[in-house]
């Protein structure tokens, strides 16, 4: 077995290193914090109209919340919605 000699300063280097994957890597693990966007964040994000936001939110396609006259998605529930209507390519052969 080889043995491998660091000086005190690589040392140190390396433990910071490993340090900062580490918090990398928990960063990773932790549950997102969900983002919301308004009406009007999601009606440009999404190319539509207010009134296909409104057909949408009255079909339940898309979940919101309501406050006073404010609407607001969850991101989360926008790329839910993007998932659902996915279509792979069709392959050519």
């Amino acid at each position: 077995m080889e043995a491998i000699i660091l000086s005190k300063d690589q040392y140190t280097e390396l433990v910071a290193r490993l340090d900062e994957i580490t918090t990398r890597l928990n960063a990773k693990n932790e549950p997102k914090k969900d983002t919301f966007l308004d009406n009007q964040e999601f009606l440009q994000l999404m190319k539509i109209s207010k009134r296909t936001a409104q057909t949408w939110r009255d079909e339940g396609r898309i979940s919101f919340s309501q406050v006073g006259n404010k609407i607001y998605y969850k991101l989360s529930d926008v790329e839910r919605l993007l998932n659902e209507h996915y279509n792979k390519a069709f392959s050519k052969k």
